[in-house]
């Protein structure tokens, strides 16, 4: 068994020898490491002088770090009496824990003779159990019931028996509440005895952001068009929370994706044209992205935005009452319908047999 030794030495040879000779507890190799680095000693000089491996240091000064929290925390003598012989490699796993939960779970470690496995299982089990703001009723936060709970979880899942014989085993050994061993006493009463398959939950599903939900608007016709047919369509009323639309009559609609501004719409209305017929409709040119022929558009104009604004284009009545698009560089005196707020153009696709045309050009 290691004894300690009395004091520590305080210069670099001192603690280099310790540590060579391997004299006091590993809790004093760790202290000695941890003083070495601070006198400027780098790992690798402490391995050359010493021969504690880099990562041995690591453990050890961790794991000491660790042992100084548990008699802060006022752990039993028998704890740390213990931990000052042996298990730096398990009190190393308790590094994540809050000091009570170091001071419970290195006690557990004694009383239930872990190994480092078993001790790092327990440590992710006690680290989930934290995350949990209300536990089941007569669960406690003890790392024994802390196991429980993982096991209960893992077991809601398709698990061979084998796999849930083993869990069960587990909980039983290491269940500290009444109801946590009941619990376990449970899934072994079940397991002798499988009921009938469980309902599966619904697909739910929610939306995440405002941008996700889609909204559904009235299409007022394709252009050309006469400002009658574009004033024609009444306002769509929209249900909340879904943007549900009831309509009466004969309708046409289109769903435009949740974005800010289709949102924003109070009395959004669709046209549908392409980019010649919305090139006559703005008379200015509007190119279409695929090759050889006009490329359909959507345009979504809100007829409750009708100021004027040097940075949008607007619709108004040409001369012979069709509907236009125009943008005016000052206030018009002509009177505006409402505001142009997106143009969209469908998802683009790959012309693959386009592409073969175009390299064998160029070829």
């Amino acid at each position: 068994m290691p004894i300690p030794v009395p004091t520590l030495p305080i210069d670099s040879e001192g603690l280099l020898r310790l540590l060579r000779h391997k004299e006091g507890t590993w809790v004093q190799w760790g202290l000695a490491c941890q003083m070495l680095q601070k006198l400027g000693e780098n790992s690798l000089a402490i391995f050359e002088n010493t021969g504690f491996e880099p990562i041995q240091q690591n453990q050890i000064v961790v794991a000491s770090q660790v042992y100084a929290s548990l008699q802060a925390g006022n752990a039993a003598d028998i704890v740390l009496a213990h931990f000052e012989q042996k298990g730096s490699d398990i009190l190393n796993e308790l590094r994540v824990l809050n000091q009570l939960e170091r001071v419970a779970m290195a006690t557990f470690a004694l009383e239930k003779n872990l190994d480092v496995l078993e001790a790092k299982d327990v440590v992710k089990a006690i680290k989930e159990a934290s995350s949990v703001a209300n536990l089941p009723e007569g669960f406690t936060r003890h790392p024994g019931d802390a196991v429980v709970l993982q096991i209960l979880k893992a077991a809601q899942g398709k698990i061979d028996p084998q796999e849930r014989t083993r869990l069960i085993a587990r909980g039983l050994r290491f269940a500290h509440g009444e109801r946590a061993r009941a619990a376990i006493e449970r899934l072994l009463t079940d397991m002798a005895n499988p009921t009938k398959k469980k309902a599966p939950n619904l697909p739910n599903f929610r939306y995440d952001a405002e941008d996700s939900i889609p909204r559904i608007l009235p299409v007022v016709g394709t252009l050309p068009m006469t400002i009658a047919q574009f004033k024609a369509v009444p306002f769509a009323d929209e249900i909340a929370p879904f943007g549900i639309v009831h309509s009466t009559g004969d309708s046409t609609w289109a769903t435009l994706p949740g974005w800010f501004v289709v949102h924003e719409a109070e009395d959004g209305v669709i046209v549908s044209c392409n980019t010649d017929t919305l090139q006559a409709a703005i008379n200015q040119e509007v190119v279409s992205s695929i090759r050889d022929r006009a490329e359909d558009v959507l345009v979504l104009v809100d007829r409750a935005q009708r100021d004027w604004d040097e940075n949008s284009y607007f619709a108004i009545a040409d001369e012979d009452g069709n509907l236009k698009f125009a943008w005016f560089e000052t206030k018009p005196d002509v009177k505006i319908l409402g505001k142009v707020t997106l143009t969209l153009r469908p998802k683009r696709f790959f012309d693959e047999e386009a592409s073969k045309d175009r390299w064998q050009f160029e070829e």
